[in-house]
């Protein structure tokens, strides 16, 4: 089953969102059903008000449970306050017409959360993984989602550096995974870099992240929404392949901008719903294929005065550096989280580091130019610009110039042209 439609020109009344899920949900036969639906933390844009609303509306009277779980992966969890803006209610309507849906927050801190699926075998993982990796890799999953009879995808799908395009299976692995397949997942994509993975459909990651949703044997479902500004261009729903696979189709159409050249000077601008560097980096991940050879990338956001409230530790010891700087290091490093380190080769860019010399170069500079200070981003590896020197205005309309503003960077991902297509 795959219901749907999307558009690249306009967008979906509610009317229409409301026949697609009703006719998934009328054949999902729900009735007298524990149902669980897992949504995005608040880091990515997507109608989660109005899907909330709906899903009451066509579920509510129908089934024994209604619940929501926060796919968080690694992230702080939401307080309550966040939690009501995030679903669109009030505190009294949560406490009144909404007193019996539960949403939780998926703790990926405990160790009690999770349930043991079993593991895939260094075999197939060689297989998965194109030869790159070769070792097992434990299955671990928020074991809540194991008390209900349905379990219900509802997330957006982007560009995305680490799978090529979020959504789908994503939001087990790593949404509510445990660190296993989070830490090879991410390391995977590392080796394979950002540069090369992002804004592709079908990539050895995202086979790792199917296989290791096919071990939860319970009933699935996705609604996949591809979102552009803040409206709804797209809806599918069928299993999480299928309805991912269609939206990813969509999305390559609406969220990649294609670019004729590149640029010396990228100020990305990044908006609030990224609180720290760790999902505020994808104002590097975004823009870095269209940055020139020895260009920069600037990372501007006054609001931002944490690495991570999660990894910060560990990535004030590593600090921000290319893939090369580690694996050629690998005894100094490979004791450290590997989603860490990956993220670290992310955010800094692909570039080569010589062991004998200790010369790493970059292909690109990351400057930042947030609430996080100059001598933090310098023992990091970064660049520093004071954000109180930027004007906005002084970025605008200078492409001629090899200098790109980009006014709410994270999601739309910058590609250049094919040589081809430029001439």
């Amino acid at each position: 089953m795959l219901i749907g439609t999307g558009y690249t020109d306009k967008f979906l009344s509610e009317p229409e969102i409301r026949e697609v899920m009703t006719g998934a949900l009328s054949q999902a036969g729900l009735d007298g059903k524990r149902v669980i639906i897992l949504i995005p933390d608040g880091t990515r844009t997507a109608p989660i008000p109005m899907m909330f609303r709906l899903f009451y509306e066509l579920l509510g009277e129908r089934v024994a449970a209604l619940d929501y779980l926060i796919a968080l992966g690694t992230h702080q969890p939401m307080s309550e306050e966040h939690i009501n803006q995030h679903i669109g209610v009030t505190a009294q309507e949560r406490a009144g017409k909404y007193a019996q849906v539960n949403v939780f927050n998926h703790r990926w801190d405990l160790p009690e959360t999770f349930a043991e699926l079993g593991e895939i075998s260094a075999g197939e993982i060689e297989k998965l993984s194109d030869g790159r990796l070769r070792e097992p890799v434990r299955v671990r999953l928020n074991k809540l989602v194991l008390e209900y009879d349905q379990i219900i995808i509802c997330g957006p799908v982007f560009p995305h550096e680490v799978v090529g395009f979020s959504g789908g299976n994503k939001y087990f692995f790593p949404g509510i995974s445990g660190g296993e397949v989070i830490n090879f997942s991410h390391w995977l994509g590392a080796l394979i870099t950002s540069y090369e993975m992002i804004g592709l459909t079908h990539t050895p990651v995202r086979r790792v992240i199917n296989r290791a949703a096919s071990f939860i044997k319970k009933p699935k479902l996705c609604f996949a929404m591809v979102v552009k500004g803040e409206s709804l261009a797209g809806l599918y729903v069928g299993t999480p392949e299928q309805a991912w696979e269609a939206a990813s189709e969509l999305s390559s159409q609406l969220h990649i901008v294609w670019n004729n050249k590149p640029y010396k000077r990228v100020l990305s601008v990044m908006p609030k719903l990224y609180d720290d560097l760790w999902t505020g980096s994808k104002g590097m991940y975004k823009l870095e294929p269209v940055v020139a050879d020895g260009g920069e990338v600037i990372i501007y956001a006054p609001h931002i005065d944490e690495v991570s409230y999660t990894h910060g530790k560990v990535i004030d010891e590593i600090g921000y550096h290319t893939l090369e700087y580690f694996t050629k290091q690998w005894d100094k490093f490979k004791h450290y989280p590997l989603g860490v380190v990956a993220h670290s080769t992310h955010l800094r860019g692909i570039g080569t580091y010589d062991a004998e010399t200790g010369i790493e170069s970059p292909r690109i500079n990351v400057t930042l130019a947030t609430g996080i200070p100059k001598d933090r981003c310098e023992k990091l590896n970064l660049g520093y610009l004071d954000p109180a020197s930027i004007n906005l205005d002084d970025w605008r309309g200078r492409e001629d110039e090899g200098i790109l503003l980009v006014p709410k960077a994270g999601e739309m991902l910058y590609r250049l042209k094919p040589k081809a297509a430029v001439a």
